[in-house]
């Protein structure tokens, strides 16, 4: 793996005794004590994720904002400074180049935090409609990012900052001092869980870590990090978003604005809205015995409907669940089908999203 990236804190993890693995070009830790037990420490009480390997693209100039809306399916001109957006970034043909946030600092000055394994394509096709007034640069080796996420995620980072968080709403961010280290701080994540993503200087990543580690928070790894998005229902780049995916097919309609003058993929999006969805993604239960994983068949009244996105066994509902992108016609809920496990199949039956939702 001497060809992969690092984050600052490849030492820390190997001190923790992680297990690395390859992912996006990086080497990642993606258990430290077992997925199991890293999931329900952010599920009940607090856990922190090394996001060093995300990419952040700094959007400046007199029209950036603009810009961005132009790039962005979303409506970027309806935040104010000090707020976050998620939204998805398109080809013209519709399809998801990515699914990203991007933060307000000013109507001149926006940072996008992109997918790690999509940050090169995402700077390359971000470069390709530039504007002549704006100005775009790679901020992401400049950039560390830790997550820390659970029920006790404000409590614990209250303890390392004078400010006081109650005032950070959620998809709002703020430049405090976190550990007596410069820091902005968002409340925003990816496991369905109320917390934090704090962004600094490299070289402070292991003194954050550590003081987080020394307040009793878990580290967890790659594999907590799906298994929790993927009970959210929060989509993943490769799996339910692509370039063969739109936003409309994965569910993300809320976040295409049609009512914006113009932005990239607009047309192919507005037609497909227009003609209906031929397919969509939908939750999957199974009822048979099986973990349904990416890419197995799907089949309903014997015909070949479509396929599953992502699946595992959920460890908050100890149940076996999917996400898979199906014929509209077996979409709708309640619908019995079949999931082709090892040449056989499995019964399911599509359910609500998203699977885990935490209480207010």
């Amino acid at each position: 793996m001497e060809s992969l990236k690092r984050t600052p804190l490849f030492e820390e993890h190997l001190k923790l005794g992680a297990k690395m693995v390859p992912f996006g070009g990086w080497e990642m830790p993606v258990q430290y004590t077992g997925i199991l037990e890293e999931h329900m420490a952010v599920r009940t009480d607090v856990g922190m994720f090394d996001v060093s390997h995300m990419g952040e693209i700094e959007i400046l100039g007199s029209r950036a904002e603009e810009f961005v809306n132009y790039l962005i399916t979303n409506d970027a001109s309806r935040l104010n400074p000090g707020e976050v957006i998620y939204t998805t970034m398109c080809y013209p043909n519709g399809g998801t180049v990515d699914d990203l946030l991007a933060y307000k600092y000013s109507n001149d000055h926006y940072l996008l935090v992109v997918n790690a394994s999509n940050k090169d394509k995402d700077f390359a096709y971000i470069i390709e409609h530039k504007w002549e007034d704006v100005t775009v640069t790679d901020l992401s080796d400049q950039t560390a990012e830790i997550a820390l996420q659970g029920p006790r995620a404000q409590e614990v980072l209250q303890k390392l900052t004078s400010f006081d968080l109650n005032r950070i709403k959620y998809f709002g961010f703020v430049e405090i001092e976190v550990a007596g280290i410069p820091c902005l701080v968002s409340r925003t994540g990816y496991t369905g869980e109320d917390g934090f993503e704090i962004y600094f200087t490299p070289i402070h990543a292991a003194k954050i870590w550590n003081e987080l580690l020394s307040l009793g928070v878990k580290p967890a790894g790659l594999g907590a990090r799906d298994t929790l998005r993927f009970e959210a229902c929060l989509p993943l780049y490769g799996h339910e978003l692509s370039a063969e995916i739109t936003p409309l097919e994965a569910g993300l309609g809320w976040a295409v604005k049609f009512t914006k003058e113009d932005f990239l993929g607009k047309e192919a999006l507005l037609a497909q809205k227009n003609a209906g969805l031929k397919r969509k993604i939908v939750g999957l239960e199974m009822i048979g015995a099986g973990i349904p994983r990416q890419g197995y068949e799907i089949v309903f009244n014997q015909r070949g409907v479509g396929f599953v996105t992502s699946g595992t066994f959920a460890p908050y509902f100890k149940k076996n669940l999917a996400l898979a992108m199906v014929d509209i016609d077996a979409a709708e809920i309640g619908t019995e089908l079949e999931v082709i496990i090892r040449g056989k199949g499995v019964r399911a039956r599509v359910v609500p999203k998203p699977f885990y939702k935490r209480g207010k």
